[in-house]
C-alpha cells in the first residue's frame, strides 16, 4: 500500500453473490484430475525464456529431520533502484546511508539468523512507480533468497506492476528465476482471474510414513491491485473464479491425505498467502488480537466472500497478508487466524522509532508411538524487529491439536 494515494473502503460492503458462480466453469473444472502444483510440474511449464537465472528447482518442500517446517514471510519490500533510493520514515540519525540496501541486509540477517526452509515474499515486492526497470529490481529484491539457496516464492501486491512490466509480466518473470516456486496459474486452468494463484505440498520427514504425503498445505493468491468495476472504488479482491479454484484444490488434498497409505481422519493443516487484508480483518480490536494496529483495514470496499469459502473449506487455519506496513498483528476469527506480516522494506511507508519487521512460522510436528515423526501437532508464530538483537517479539501458538494461544 502507498500511505500517500490510500483509499480507505466504504463502511457497507457490497455483497458479491456467489450462488452463480460460473456453471460452465465448473462443470469444465470438475473434469479435470486436479494435481496440486509441484516442482517437476513447474519444470515442465517452463518455457526456455524463462530459464534466463539457469532455475534448479527443488525435488520437495518436506520437513526437516527436526521435525519442523519454518516460514519466512517477507511483506512489502517497496524495492526499486538499490544504493540510489532513499528510505522512509527512518528516524533522522538513519536518513544518511539509508537505501534498499537496508532491506537486502535485513533479508539476509533474517536468513542466517531463522535459516528457514521456505520464504514467502507477500506483494509490493518492488514499488514499480520508483523503478528505473522492474525485472532488475525484482533480481536485487529477491537475490538473498536466490543466493542463499533457498526455496521461496511469492505473490504480487498492488505496486508490482507500476514499472516497466504488466502485471502478468511481472509474475512470469519471478516464475523464472533461481530457486522459486511461485507459478504463473494452475495449468489445468485456463480461465482463472489474476496471476500467481497456485498450491505447494510440504511432505513429511524423509524416512517417515509420511514422505510422500502433503502434510502441509500451502496456497498463494492474487488479491488484485485496484478496483476495475466504475461502481466500486478502491482496492482489488480475490474473485469467484479464484474461490473455485481454492475450494476444487482444498477438496482434492483432503481426499488424499484422508485416503492410504496412512489414512487421516480429517484435512491436512493448510495456510494461505496474498496481498491485501480481507474485509473481516476489521473486525479485530486490541482485545483479541497479538500485536498492534496502528492504521486503518486497507481492505478492499467489497466483501466478495472469500473468508466463508475459507472457513467452508475447513483445511485453512492461517492467512498471513502484508499492504498495511504498521500493522502487525494475528487475529483469530471463526477458527482461522488472520495475520499481517509487519511492514519489511525500508523504500516503504513506515513509523519513524518502529522498527521493520519479519513474521515466521514454524510448523512441528508430532511423534508417533513408534519414535518416529507423524503430522502436524502445532503452528506457532513470532516476528523479529531489524534492531541490534534482531528482537523476538509476540510469540503465539496460532494452531495445535490441542490450544492456541501466546507462547509461555
Amino acid at each position: 500500500m502507498e500511505r500517500a494515494t490510500m483509499v480507505r473502503p466504504s463502511s457497507t460492503f457490497v455483497k458479491i453473490n456467489k450462488k452463480k458462480l460460473w456453471v460452465s466453469l465448473a462443470i469444465a473444472v470438475l473434469s479435470l484430475c486436479f494435481v496440486p502444483i509441484n516442482v517437476s510440474a513447474a519444470v515442465r511449464r517452463q518455457t526456455p525464456q524463462q530459464h534466463h537465472l539457469s532455475r534448479k528447482p527443488f525435488s520437495k518442500l518436506r520437513f526437516g529431520r527436526n521435525g519442523e517446517f519454518k516460514i519466512l514471510q517477507v511483506a512489502d519490500m517497496h524495492y526499486a533502484d538499490g544504493k540510489t533510493t532513499p528510505c522512509e520514515d527512518v528516524l533522522p540519525s538513519q536518513v544518511d546511508g539509508c537505501s534498499d540496501l537496508n532491506t537486502t541486509a535485513f533479508i539476509h540477517r533474517m536468513i542466517e539468523a531463522e535459516k528457514p526452509n521456505f520464504i514467502v515474499f507477500t506483494g509490493d515486492n518492488i514499488y514499480g512507480f520508483d523503478s528505473k526497470d522492474s525485472a532488475k529490481s525484482m533480481d536485487a529484491a529477491f537475490a538473498p533468497a536466490i543466493a542463499a539457496r533457498i526455496p521461496w516464492a511469492a505473490v504480487l501486491g498492488n505496486h508490482d506492476q507500476e514499472g516497466t512490466l504488466s502485471r502478468e509480466g511481472v509474475m512470469k518473470h519471478i516464475v523464472g528465476l533461481n530457486h522459486t516456486l511461485s507459478q504463473l496459474n494452475p495449468s489445468e486452468l485456463h480461465v482463472i482471474d489474476g496471476f500467481g494463484n497456485y498450491n505447494l505440498e510440504v511432505g513429511g520427514v524423509e524416512g517417515s510414513g509420511f514422505v510422500n504425503k502433503s502434510i502441509l498445505n500451502l496456497y498463494f493468491l492474487d488479491s488484485g491491485d485496484y478496483s476495475t468495476v466504475p461502481a466500486i472504488p478502491g482496492y482489488g479482491w480475490i474473485k469467484p473464479s479464484q474461490q473455485l479454484w481454492f475450494q476444487l484444490t482444498s477438496a482434492k488434498l483432503r481426499r488424499a491425505y484422508m485416503s492410504p497409505p496412512n489414512a487421516q481422519k480429517s484435512s491436512a493443516p493448510g495456510l494461505v498467502y496474498f496481498h491485501i487484508p480481507l474485509p473481516e480483518v476489521a473486525s479485530f480490536d486490541s482485545t483479541n488480537f497479538t500485536g498492534v494496529r496502528q492504521e486503518d483495514i486497507g481492505s478492499a470496499s467489497v466483501n466478495s466472500g472469500f473468508f466463508t469459502s475459507l472457513v467452508e473449506a475447513g483445511d485453512v487455519k492461517a492467512v498471513f497478508t502484508g499492504h498495511d506496513h504498521v500493522n502487525d498483528f494475528c487475529g483469530q476469527l471463526t477458527g482461522i487466524q488472520l495475520c499481517y506480516g509487519g511492514g519489511f522494506g525500508y523504500h516503504a511507508y513506515g513509523k519513524a522509532g518502529w522498527p521493520r519487521r519479519a513474521r515466521v512460522v514454524v510448523a512441528s510436528l508430532e511423534k508417533t508411538e513408534e519414535g518416529g515423526w507423524g503430522t502436524v501437532k502445532s503452528i506457532k508464530t513470532w516476528k523479529r524487529l531489524d534492531d541490534k538483537h534482531l528482537t523476538a517479539i509476540d510469540g503465539e501458538v496460532l494452531w495445535s491439536k490441542k490450544h492456541t494461544g501466546k507462547v509461555e
